[in-house]
């Protein structure tokens, strides 16, 4: 079973962040340019929050509030659901589904070592069972 360290490994550890005191519409567009659903917020090395295109969406587009004026400190979500580097595939896809949430922070002794979505552990488990698959078959025609 793989772990959060197998799919950092692989999909790289790279941390797109803002700082909590940014204009909500400067995170938009480092989303828009990463080409990323979540930013994690960042006070120095300290995780203080994610801001999400689902926060911006209930907390800046739906009470009519102005991304150019609005900090992202007054949408972000926070305290921040995080995760060890040695937790397991399903383990993430448990917490997403309980927390009702898309992205996780990995970290470790407070440092952010990387970020999962949704998609990295969804194509995680499909890797799996290609996988999986393959070897059956393999030991079928054996």
């Amino acid at each position: 079973m793989r772990s959060v360290d197998d799919i950092l490994r692989s999909k790289g550890r790279e941390v797109h962040a803002v700082r909590p005191d940014e204009p909500v519409l400067a995170a938009l567009r480092m989303m828009a340019e990463k080409h990323c659903g979540a930013l994690a917020v960042m006070r120095g090395a300290e995780l203080v929050g994610i801001i999400s295109e689902r926060d911006y969406a209930r907390k800046v587009v739906l009470l009519g509030r102005s991304s150019a004026d609005t900090p992202v400190a007054e949408i972000m979500s926070s305290p921040v659901t995080t995760v060890a580097r040695d937790r397991t595939v399903p383990d993430c896809l448990a917490l997403m589904t309980d927390k009702r949430i898309r992205h996780l922070p990995v970290v470790e002794a407070g440092r952010v070592l990387g970020m999962l979505s949704i998609g990295d552990l969804v194509k995680a488990v499909i890797d799996d069972q290609r996988h999986q698959i393959e070897d059956l078959e393999r030991f079928i025609r054996s």
